[in-house]
């Protein structure tokens, strides 16, 4: 499912338009990443938390030349699920 398929989705349900089903979904997005930006937690009980973690600085290695190279540390963003969510996924 695409963004476009998931607020026709969001707007069926709810009962909104598209326009207020987008509009709705842009700003939960933009939300979530000013929060996590700031270093904080964004937490959907049940559903999951979204944060940022710090990332180790690493050497890896080009597979094209065989050079090593360094990558710096940085914040990457990471999203954990939550125990209902887990539990809606179906055993193998």
């Amino acid at each position: 499912m695409n963004k476009k398929e998931f607020i026709d989705q969001l707007a069926k349900k709810t009962g909104l338009s598209k326009k207020q089903a987008r509009e709705a979904l842009d700003h939960t997005l933009d939300l979530i990443v000013a929060t996590t930006k700031k270093k904080q937690k964004v937490t959907f009980t049940g559903f999951g938390t979204f944060e940022t973690r710090s990332q180790k600085a690493t050497k890896r290695i080009n597979p094209r030349t065989g050079k090593s190279l360094k990558v710096a540390a940085k914040r990457v963003p990471k999203f954990r699920a939550g125990k209902a969510f887990k539990e809606a996924m179906p055993k193998r």
